[in-house]
């Protein structure tokens, strides 16, 4: 809001004058008095040194109060027209009898292409602009073997697809074993944290901590770009953590 600058006071001196007429200028409002008048009238006025008037406040900016990591979620998240669910409808699409294991959204790095030899046949693996919103997502076959999916967060398409590489048989096991006993959806997992926390999913990844296979997903809230992370039990769909991210 713009504070009302007030005008100096310029006719101070004009008042000033006729108050004192009666007592000063008795002797001396001749016909010199009148000329001098008349030319000082006249006569250019040159700007007083005065103080120069206050600014006017300026408003404070939107990300004033925001650390570095607030600030970056604010900026992908008003980015982002995808939602994670569209995102991982695609990515899934994108690999015929497959399940999502991990989603995360990110800014596209500069030049970030798919690694050559290893992309799918007929996938496109376009440069997106620095910056940009992204979802990466892994997605698994039946047998545990891991894909990579890039979606574009701001049009739905998919940027680069490709086999995750170094993958033995030891980790497709373990993939694919996670997948059979996970049986609660990400979907599912989604709808008791932000049922929890209202804000905007970032992030859903299956995982494994202290033994117990869980789905953990990121929330941020609007109001202040705080990010909580959730971890869902995949098999009960009973919130095992929260932890909210200050930073």
């Amino acid at each position: 809001m713009t504070t009302a600058r007030r005008l100096p006071p310029l006719r101070t001196l004009a008042a000033t004058c006729a108050l004192g007429s009666s007592v000063l200028l008795t002797a001396a409002c001749g016909t010199t008095d009148a000329t001098r008048s008349s030319v000082a009238e006249a006569a250019p006025t040159s700007p007083s040194p005065a103080s120069p008037a206050p600014a006017s406040p300026t408003a404070a900016s939107p990300t004033a109060s925001l650390n570095r990591d607030q600030a970056k979620r604010k900026d992908l998240v008003t980015k982002t027209h995808v939602s994670w669910d569209k995102a991982a409808g695609t990515a899934v699409g994108e690999v015929p009898q497959s399940k999502l294991v991990e989603l995360d959204l990110k800014s596209t790095a500069q030049g970030s292409t798919a690694t050559p030899g290893a992309t799918s046949p007929g996938s496109p693996s376009p440069v997106g602009s620095a910056g940009a919103p992204e979802w990466e997502a892994k997605v698994a076959a039946a047998d545990g073997t891991v894909h990579r999916v890039d979606v574009d967060a701001v049009t739905g398409k998919v940027l680069r697809s490709q086999t995750a590489r170094n993958q033995d048989a030891g980790d497709k096991r373990e993939v694919a074993d996670w997948l059979r006993k996970a049986t609660r959806t990400p979907a599912q997992a989604v709808t008791t944290a932000t049922d929890k926390t209202k804000g905007t999913v970032t992030g859903v990844g299956l995982d494994e901590h202290d033994h117990r296979l869980v789905w953990s997903v990121d929330v941020v809230t609007t109001d202040n770009w705080h990010k909580t992370t959730f971890d869902v039990d995949a098999a009960n769909g009973k919130i095992l953590r929260e932890h909210v991210d200050h930073d």
